[in-house]
């Protein structure tokens, strides 16, 4: 990509306010956040399109976003309110008072959540033959069955834990499901509490069969006179705690980082303290008190729920064999230029990628007949010399891990840029590294006080001639599971451009050299943003001079002030903007005196829209890329990100097919006016709009025809 690669500040909202702009034109990140889980519900309430089962699955996706969110964002929010830090964010909102815009908010959304899911959810479950029960809806059978489960699987693992002046009220781990009992002693009249975690390493949702389940907390409280024989059981109830679960890990060198970082997942379990108090909402006011002043919690973050609490347990209905309840089963189909012609098998990667360059388009190409090939024929391939890849997150049985062993146990050349500090993934990461240190791979574990995140592959073959070079770029991780669930780009070349500037930057990671000038790449932490920026303002300079100028974005979330204030300036010189978002959004769209050349859209689904592109329309000649940067202060400023331009023709026309599906008319999307979602899903006369992820799978088929 020709774009600038300055390294600039980051803007502050003060310095901004000089620009003729005005000072409310940024969204609050955590409250679009919200918004952006909102959305998410929306699927879960939506009976038209979304099947049954899936519709359960968007209820556990919202409870396991916001778990995060609170683990994460409110729980720093809270640390800098406790350390006394009053600056106020860009939207120029202190600390404590968007804390508790937050917990308004999120009490609105999680009781429409509750709604959903009994009102709706629950009963239409039921209708299918899907129960999630309550011990009083079991018959004498299954309580029989129950108890036997009780005395012989459940009873052996608990540990309840009693409170006295002995005996200090226990640590609560976070996320964890726990019963709250009190007790009353027959011989001495005294009450007592106690607590009983609810063991994870036993199914959450308890199958009885014939499409029957019952939340184990159920099992257990209805045998709580087995745990506490001789005593009284006054009252119980479950409650859950969100602790703050964010790393603090302090950076010393890339040596020590590993050794560190397991520390401080050690540290992860104890002291962390609550942001959030889950409990039903039938709990008696005696024992609330308790818990608030126990885990020093205030009125405002407790979140009274009917039961049962966390609904990140429907994901155990996705094992139900009912087909006509879920989405119908899709198979990702071989690129047509990764598979021989006559017989559709898998071609050749490097004689593939030496003709053209290939742009696969994930799920609906296949990972595993594309980039998973890619890097497993280069393990195998006798004229590979060496594979250099980097990891950001991958599942626990990769074939891309197995692939990188082979080949160091070959003799090849393999390096891997591990960054274990992927969030929540750090411990599966850790062993993952070491896995490949014992084979021999020459491991990285990136650099010091930034996240590797760009997605890159490179193979080094001896080609008789020569040698010559391969390479993946692609916007999403090097994980066959989520390369199923979630869309992304990636682009497979020989195009010795591109892998000369792949090998540099591989050498930059490896501590080899200060690089920082590429020729199609642009690379955070010096040059994305300057060179999107760049961009922006000739897209403002040819649509003054009359040439063709449009701007068009895909990316998860947008935040960045400097990049933000640039795509209002194009909008206010008449270059139309248009951004496709899935999470985040600062950016206002639709204002009068401010955006109104800009769209904003929201599209989700089946599959993650993880995608990251960007278009500049540049005269009519339009400089298009891909990569694995948001629009985010960590991504531009902390971490290591990449984006490459495409050359091909083929591969823009395929851009602009995205795009131009995407901000269709007739597609069901989320649509932006001011900093307010709202979702069109049907024409004006009623009918439902195209499921622009349906229409690619549909499309797909069609190819494979």
């Amino acid at each position: 990509m020709h774009m600038a690669r300055k390294t600039a500040p980051t803007t502050t909202a003060e310095e901004t306010t000089d620009s003729g702009l005005p000072r409310d034109r940024y969204s609050d990140r955590e409250l679009s956040w919200l918004a952006f889980n909102e959305r998410v519900l929306d699927l879960a309430s939506d009976a038209e399109r979304i099947p049954l089962l899936e519709r359960a699955k968007f209820l556990a996706i919202f409870s396991s976003n916001l778990d995060e969110f609170f683990m994460v964002r409110v729980a720093g929010l809270k640390r800098r309110i406790a350390a006394g830090v009053a600056v106020p964010t860009v939207t120029g909102r202190m600390p404590r008072d968007l804390h508790e815009s937050i917990l308004d908010r999120t009490h609105e959304l999680v009781a429409e959540q509750a709604r959903v899911f009994n009102d709706d959810v629950r009963p239409a479950l039921a209708a299918e033959g899907i129960h999630i029960l309550t011990w009083s809806g079991l018959d004498e059978d299954e309580k029989q069955r129950m108890s036997t489960l009780f005395a012989e699987r459940v009873f052996p693992v608990l540990t309840p834990l009693a409170v006295d002046p002995s005996h200090p009220f226990p640590y609560i781990r976070g996320l964890s499901i726990n019963l709250a009992v009190m007790l009353r002693n027959p011989m001495t009249g005294v009450e007592q509490f106690a607590r009983v975690k609810v063991p994870s390493v036993l199914p959450r949702l308890v199958p009885l069969g014939r499409g029957r389940f019952l939340p184990l907390e159920e099992v257990i409280s209805r045998h709580l006179d087995q745990l506490f024989t001789g005593m009284h059981v006054l009252q119980h109830t479950t409650f859950r705690v969100t602790r703050n679960e964010d790393l603090e890990v302090e950076e010393d060198d890339a040596e020590n980082l590993l050794f560190a970082l397991e520390k401080e997942l050690l540290r992860r379990k104890v002291g962390r303290p609550p942001v959030r108090l889950e409990v039903e909402d039938d709990i008696q006011a005696d024992m609330l008190d308790l818990l608030m002043r126990e885990l020093d919690i205030t009125e405002h973050e407790v979140f009274k729920l009917p039961a049962p609490l966390d609904l990140t347990g429907l994901f155990a209905l996705g094992d139900v064999d009912r087909d006509d309840l879920s989405y119908p089963n899709f198979l990702p189909i071989t690129h047509p230029h990764l598979a021989e012609v006559e017989t559709a098998r898998p071609a050749d990667m490097f004689a593939a990628i030496r003709r053209r360059d290939v742009l696969v388009h994930h799920p609906y190409d296949s990972f595993a007949t594309s980039v998973q090939r890619f890097i497993e024929q280069a393990a195998a391939d006798p004229q590979v010399l060496a594979i250099k890849q980097t990891l950001y997150r991958t599942s626990g049985d990769s074939p891309i891990i197995d692939a990188l062993v082979e080949a160091a146990e070959a003799g090849k050349q393999v390096l891997a840029v591990v960054e274990i500090k992927a969030r929540f993934d750090e411990q599966a990461n850790i062993a993952w590294a070491r896995v490949l240190e014992r084979a021999g791979v020459h491991v990285v574990y990136g650099m010091v006080g930034l996240k590797t995140h760009c997605k890159l592959s490179l193979v080094i073959r001896d080609e008789g001639d020569g040698l010559r070079r391969y390479a993946h770029v692609g916007t999403g991780n090097y994980n066959p599971k989520t390369a199923r669930q979630y869309e992304d780009l990636g682009l497979l070349t020989s195009n010795p451009i591109i892998t000369d500037d792949v090998a540099r930057l591989f050498n930059h990671l490896s501590g080899m050299t200060a690089e920082k000038r590429y020729r199609r790449l642009l690379v955070a932490p010096d040059g994305i943003r300057s060179g999107i920026i760049e961009a922006i303002e000739s897209e403002i300079a040819h649509h003054a001079a009359g040439r063709p100028a449009r701007i068009r974005i895909k990316v998860n979330s947008i935040v960045d002030e400097r990049v933000i204030d640039a795509l209002y300036r194009a909008s206010a010189a008449g270059v139309p903007v248009d951004l496709w978002v899935r999470g985040i959004c600062a950016i206002k769209a639709g204002v009068p005196g401010l955006s109104e050349n800009i769209r904003v859209r929201s599209i989700l689904g089946r599959f993650l829209e993880h995608s990251r592109i960007f278009w500049f329309e540049n005269a009519g000649t339009p400089v298009v890329a891909i990569g694995s940067a948001d629009l985010m202060h960590r991504n531009l400023d902390r971490r290591v990100e990449t984006l490459v331009g495409l050359s091909n023709r083929a591969h823009v026309a395929e851009i602009d097919d995205l795009f131009n599906l995407a901000f269709d008319p007739s597609t069901v999307s989320w649509q932006l006016t001011g900093d307010t979602w709202a979702q069109v899903s049907r024409d004006a006369e009623g009918h439902l709009l195209t499921d622009m992820q349906e229409e690619l799978i549909r499309r797909t088929r069609d190819r494979r025809k």
